[in-house]
């Protein structure tokens, strides 16, 4: 089935296409690094049973609002409010996108170069021997270095930019519709293995078994944030793909599967991780440093833990690729069609700036580490920046723009594909869009930034 745009752009030819790259938007770093030690800081199954209520109640919502946005204008995210809101300042929230994808991409090659750096080092088998305080010590001296930190950077973005330089259908359709079920089958393979660990039960019922003494405002404002940050909303790359999208296809259907599949993703990383950290008698609250400190403790004692090390951090790797082809591509977009560059160009201004920028935030761990602004390194800024206060801002703003800006009858027509579809429950889709979605993003917001 063709599904070109019908403003000639390149577009998605599948909607299993669209799927998949729309997953791998959201489904990276966020998922297989970030939820499992948000869950473990945070109750586990006391976190995961609010993450699924906000992932159904608020985030499918505001993915389809992105999408509806995105067809509807099929441009860019800058070009796509200019022309749904012509004569209006409604086109910062574009700008806001285009920074934030920008600014998050210069710091997330940091960490993506670190899963590229940690297949070598399971390849290279350099765990070995190590105590749990020799294999900090490996990732300490690792990532506060200068030339391998930056190199594998480097050959981080270079993917990236091949994959880009191919174009909608050629690159990122393509490649997403290999990397995805590879992805999810290596978590698979991994989380099998993880549960047929003597003691591995204990891991289980720790990820799927509430806790409720431990619910608290704390465990709802993180399940909130880390919803937010794992569906890649309020950037503007579900905007982007979004006018990749076809005319011809359900965009509710899409916004259900891509959300669904993000969070199976994100719980099967739990599932891979706390039955093995239990098995081992580890800490499941070890905060960010449980993928590069304690798992590599975990491979060391697992019968074959040579060979799963090895997936579990090509599947990282796999995971920060595919979200970071979509973060490329909503500046790639930009330039292309508001300057009238060459998708080539594009990619090489955008990749080249951001990594510019992207070698500060990886030095800033080791050389340029007494760079501080406020209280945090150049790393941090970048990621505080992005993350809680640009993508709720620019979420707020999207949902404000759907919600009472454009008219109900044609985001009701983007949703029907001109009247073909029936469309079930708009009224309710619109009251969370108006009422809901605004306030609890507000929550997340003011929460990030400290103020609750």
């Amino acid at each position: 089935m063709n599904t070109s745009t019908p403003s000639g752009r390149d577009g998605f030819s599948t909607k299993f296409g669209i799927i998949c790259a729309a997953a791998g938007s959201a489904i990276g770093l966020g998922n297989i690094w970030r939820f499992p030690y948000m869950a473990g800081e945070h109750g586990g199954g006391a976190f995961l049973m609010f993450y699924l209520i906000i992932i159904l109640v608020l985030g499918i919502p505001i993915m389809l609002s992105e999408f509806i946005i995105g067809r509807r204008g099929q441009k860019n995210t800058f070009g796509t409010f200019r022309i749904l809101a012509p004569g209006k300042a409604w086109w910062i929230i574009g700008v806001m996108g285009i920074v934030a994808a920008f600014v998050i991409l210069a710091f997330y090659t940091t960490i993506a170069g670190w899963t590229l750096a940690y297949i070598s080092k399971s390849v290279g088998n350099a765990f070995q021997g190590s105590s749990p305080e020799g294999i900090s010590m490996i990732f300490d001296e690792f990532h506060k270095g200068t030339f391998w930190p930056l190199l594998w950077q480097f050959l981080f973005m270079l993917i990236t930019v091949l994959i880009v330089f191919a174009g909608v259908k050629k690159g990122i359709e393509k490649y997403n519709k290999v990397l995805m079920p590879v992805l999810a089958l290596l978590l698979v393979i991994i989380a099998i293995r993880s549960v047929t660990l003597p003691g591995s039960g204990a891991g289980l019922r720790f990820l799927f078994f509430p806790d409720f003494s431990q619910i608290n405002a704390r465990v709802i404002y993180a399940a909130l944030g880390q919803a937010f940050f794992s569906l890649s909303v309020g950037m503007g790359a579900m905007i982007t793909y979004g006018s990749y999208i076809g005319k011809k296809n359900n965009l509710a259907s899409i916004a259900t599967q891509v959300p669904l599949a993000d969070t199976v993703i994100a719980t099967l990383a739990g599932v891979a991780i706390f039955p093995a950290v239990f098995a081992f008698g580890l800490n499941p609250d070890a905060g960010p440093g449980l993928v590069f400190h304690v798992l590599p403790q975990v491979f060391l004692q697992m019968p074959g833990g040579y060979f799963i090390s090895i997936l579990f951090f090509i599947l990282l790797a796999i995971a920060a690729l595919t979200s970071a082809i979509s973060i490329l591509e909503v500046v790639v977009a930009f330039l292309m069609e508001e300057f009238k560059l060459s998708r080539v160009k594009s990619t090489i201004m955008a990749s080249v700036s951001a990594l510019f920028v992207g070698v500060f935030s990886t030095l800033s761990f080791g050389v340029l580490s007494h760079l501080a602004i406020g209280n945090l390194n150049f790393f941090g800024f970048l990621d505080f920046t992005a993350s809680k206060v640009m993508l709720p801002l620019g979420g707020l703003l999207i949902v404000i723009f759907l919600g009472w800006v454009m008219k109900a009858s044609e985001v009701k027509d983007e949703l029907s594909n001109g009247g073909v579809l029936k469309v079930r429950l708009f009224n309710a889709f619109l009251f969370i869009i108006r009422f809901i979605a605004p306030v609890a993003i507000s929550i997340i917001f003011l929460n990030s930034v400290g103020i609750l």
